[in-house]
């Protein structure tokens, strides 16, 4: 997996792939990490006594492992098996898998320019770890905002085919949620202001959003964006203008989040 850093961090979680099993513990090397080597004690194996060492971890398997020390001039890294809870197992394989797609994804760019792919990973492929988190996130924000490369900074006639490759093969990732917005209208055309004023509260550039009726006075407000963040934003401006519009109209709103 592409990776600017020599060594990983302190409680991070890395991908190992498991060479060596001994009474006393496990010796395995760290995919993400150029196959640098670690060691997993049998302390580190399970929660309570372990028997059997190899009922928990065998030769040729890959296991997720939290990094407990990092000694670079030793070249050593001490890691824990049990330490790592199920579901954290699972999102890093995903990453990892994630990631294999991104390097795969990145050289269909360097091939349609006929870039050397060594030379393109110094060039912007590792800052574009660094900027964003990994080579995947990159692609994934390219499919959220077109521009996001432009506006970190990037330069290049790769770009517009990193977009381009980045839209016909990755899922932008969105996130949902909802509450409940209350509106009361008692004029005789009450019915016609809550109407108008929920068709406003679903206009937003950054996220969808949509209104549905529960039972009045209560209007369910569904968002559907890129990030938490952009969700709750535009959940909450939607329930203003629903709001502002109301009282502006003889009537009231109540929104609480």
């Amino acid at each position: 997996m592409v990776n600017p850093y020599e060594w990983p961090t302190v409680d991070e979680l890395v991908l190992c792939s498991v060479k060596t099993v001994k009474n006393y513990g496990a010796f395995v090397t760290l995919d993400e990490y150029h196959d640098k080597e670690g060691f997993i004690h049998i302390a580190e194996i399970a929660s309570g006594w372990v028997k059997y060492i190899r009922n928990y971890i065998r030769e040729g398997t890959k296991v997720v492992s939290k990094v407990l020390k990092v000694v670079p001039a030793r070249g050593h890294v001490d890691l824990s098996l049990k330490r790592v809870n199920q579901h954290a197992k699972r999102a890093k394989i995903q990453e990892w898998r994630s990631e294999k797609k991104a390097e795969k994804l990145f050289e269909l760019v360097l091939g349609k320019l006929d870039m050397d792919i060594d030379e393109s990973y110094e060039s912007f492929g590792y800052s574009l770890v660094e900027e964003f988190g990994s080579l995947y996130a990159a692609f994934e924000s390219v499919t959220i905002n077109k521009m996001a490369l432009e506006e970190s900074g990037y330069k290049g006639d790769w770009i517009p085919i990193f977009i381009d490759i980045a839209l016909k093969n990755i899922t932008p990732p969105y996130v949902t949620i909802s509450d409940v917005l209350k509106l009361f209208a008692p004029a005789s055309d009450g019915i016609e202001h809550i109407r108008t004023a929920l068709n406003l509260s679903q206009s937003s550039e950054e996220a969808e959003i949509k209104t549905t009726y529960i039972g009045a006075p209560n209007y369910r407000i569904s968002v559907k964006a890129p990030n938490y963040k952009v969700a709750e934003d535009a959940m909450a401006a939607s329930a203003k203008k629903a709001i502002d519009y109301i009282e502006k109209n003889g009537g009231h709103g109540k929104f609480e989040r």
